[in-house]
């Protein structure tokens, strides 16, 4: 029998490294669940995010649309309503969207409170959750400082750790991201000093377990529906805080560390935002090596548990008789810098920040002949919903969706005609960069264009361009953006800039077929405009304008 997929799970990690995987070449942690489903799957090495920041990275995710268009530029931006989702497509197809995880959503309340919809109905839930039907919404943002919580929404995950004893407001902090301390006193995993020591909890009640378990209940909850679903489930981790549980705390040490990928040569007349983000507190730390010696294993050892928790997702499925009818997508909604270039956390257009694992799971028998292969063109965050959509049987809405269908290479079929670059963009407005560099909002902008060979990224604001060849300096430590022998390239790469910016992206109520369907249908509908006498057009169609002058009223 011909298997095909029924449902699908998306899953994403957050702030997970494309090279932090064995199946990309790590070469000391390893992930043999994640590992296993490449080897039955598609891998694909050059999948860029359309920005390297969770929020606007993860709106481009579920629009399937740039940044540029959707207008969510930075975190705590909000998603203008009535932008379409992939919930909004894939609803209009028959199936169900849900979440399990993290969205980074800000929902757009003054305007659904100027269209007059309330946040508690259908309609404002899903435009409040980014169109997701919502299992469970939990952004892992439970941070308290002295002014109170950063996310002031109820934290599900602290309610369930309450409810297995651990006390205090917010355990989320005090157990599941902090470690307890010689003295018994909390070591915070906001302190990159704790790194190394065990979190205060027990490893089946961490975050990741946790949403691993509510992922399952789920898939058993709709294990016998005939109505077929996506299911988003989206990790916290291995994003900071940097912390993990025994065992796997220990698992990892200095030896493991790969050395950083930096050069002297890259502070010697650096990009001014760039020399913004190495001066920041954040790249500071980074650029010590006893930071990344605590930090680093602690990375691999929170990635050993994601990957572990797949091992158990991918068991039920398997002993559940689910695995041949579900796709499985594994990726992330950016990188990690972990102190290359001088940097850490995201933010910038360096590969180990904006270049993410992705890895395609197809179960349908036409994936056969491409299982375990590797699919080295560029490819976009912006691909999946087209790609979901067409797996699912939906008809995909290109004058509303940017990207394009990965079925093609998940199907081993060569493809006509793909992108030639790749386009991702950053908004730093709000930073301290911002500040530093004395911009307006509206110049705290960068643009990068990425081709096989080259690197270009545009900055707004009157600053110089840069360029990186990724061919002859894959490390990317020599900044070319001021070379004259290289004005050619930027040349290119701004033709490139500006037919992408020309590109229609705006015009989401009308498809292409639709206005073709209205051409020349003006006669029929009695709009005569530029006719002289009428003998330019047949005598029927002026039926109803031509005969007999009817009486005037009174006559």
């Amino acid at each position: 029998m011909t298997k095909k997929a029924k449902n699908i799970l998306f899953i994403m990690f957050d702030q997970l490294r494309f090279d932090y995987l064995s199946c990309q070449g790590h070469p000391h942690l390893k992930t043999p669940h994640m590992d296993r489903l490449a080897a039955n799957g598609v891998r694909f090495t050059r999948a860029y995010v359309q920005s390297p920041i969770c929020g606007s990275s993860r709106m481009s995710y579920y629009t399937g649309r740039y940044v540029h268009s959707h207008g969510a530029q930075r975190n705590n931006f909000p998603l203008r309503v009535g932008e379409f989702t992939m919930g909004d497509h894939l609803r209009a197809a028959g199936v169900d969207c849900f979440l399990i995880g993290k969205t980074h959503m800000q929902a757009d309340v003054q305007g659904l409170e100027r269209l007059g919809i309330t946040p508690d109905s259908i309609i404002g839930a899903r435009q409040s959750e980014c169109g997701f039907d919502v299992v469970v919404r939990d952004d892992g943002l439970w941070a308290q400082g002295n002014e109170g919580f950063y996310d002031n929404k109820r934290s599900p995950y602290n309610e369930y750790l309450k409810s297995k004893g651990y006390a205090g407001e917010n355990p989320w902090h005090d157990f599941a991201n902090a470690a307890a301390d010689a003295d018994g006193d909390i070591a915070s995993g906001w302190l990159m000093h704790n790194a190394d020591l065990p979190a205060n909890i027990d490893e089946p009640d961490s975050e990741t377990p946790w949403l691993t378990s509510e992922t399952i209940k789920f898939i058993e909850g709709r294990k016998n529906s005939a109505k077929r679903w996506l299911c988003h489930v989206s990790y916290i981790k291995p994003h900071w805080p940097y912390i993990v549980p025994e065992p796997y705390h220990a698992m990892y040490d200095g030896r493991h560390v790969m050395p950083a990928n930096k050069s002297d040569v890259e502070k010697q007349n650096p990009h001014p935002v760039y020399q913004a983000y190495m001066d920041n507190q954040i790249g500071q730390s980074f650029s010590r090596e006893d930071v990344r010696q605590k930090v680093i294993p602690a990375y691999m050892g929170l990635i050993k548990q994601c990957d572990d928790q797949m091992g158990r997702l991918f068991a039920y499925l398997e002993d559940t008789g689910q695995m041949d009818e579900t796709m499985i997508v594994i990726t992330s909604d950016h990188g990690d810098y972990l102190g290359d270039h001088w940097l850490g956390e995201k933010d910038l257009f360096h590969e180990c920040s904006v270049k993410v694992p992705m890895i395609i799971f197809d179960p349908s028998s036409a994936a056969d002949t491409s299982r375990g292969s590797v699919c080295d063109e560029l490819v976009e965050a912006i691909d999946l919903v087209p790609t979901f959509m067409q797996t699912l049987g939906a008809d995909i809405p290109n004058h509303i969706l940017e990207g394009r269908s990965l079925t093609s290479f998940l199907h081993g079929k060569p493809q006509d005609g793909w992108r030639e670059f790749a386009v991702s963009e950053y908004d730093y407005s709000t930073s301290n960069a911002a500040v530093k560099l004395g911009l307006k909002p509206s110049d705290c902008r960068l643009m990068m264009v990425a081709d096989k060979h080259w690197k270009f990224v545009h900055a707004e604001g009157g600053l110089r361009p840069m360029l990186f060849d990724l061919q002859n300096d894959p490390n990317e430590l020599h900044d070319l953006g001021e070379s004259q022998d290289h004005q050619h390239v930027i040349e290119m790469m701004y033709d490139r800039l500006g037919k992408w910016a020309r590109r229609q992206s705006q015009r989401t109520s009308i498809s292409d077929q639709q206005i073709e369907n209205m051409r020349g249908k003006g006669l029929g509908k009695g709009i005569f405009l530029g006719l002289y006498d009428g003998s330019e057009v047949p005598d029927e169609a002026l039926t109803k304008i031509k005969g007999p002058v009817k009486s005037k009223p009174g006559n």
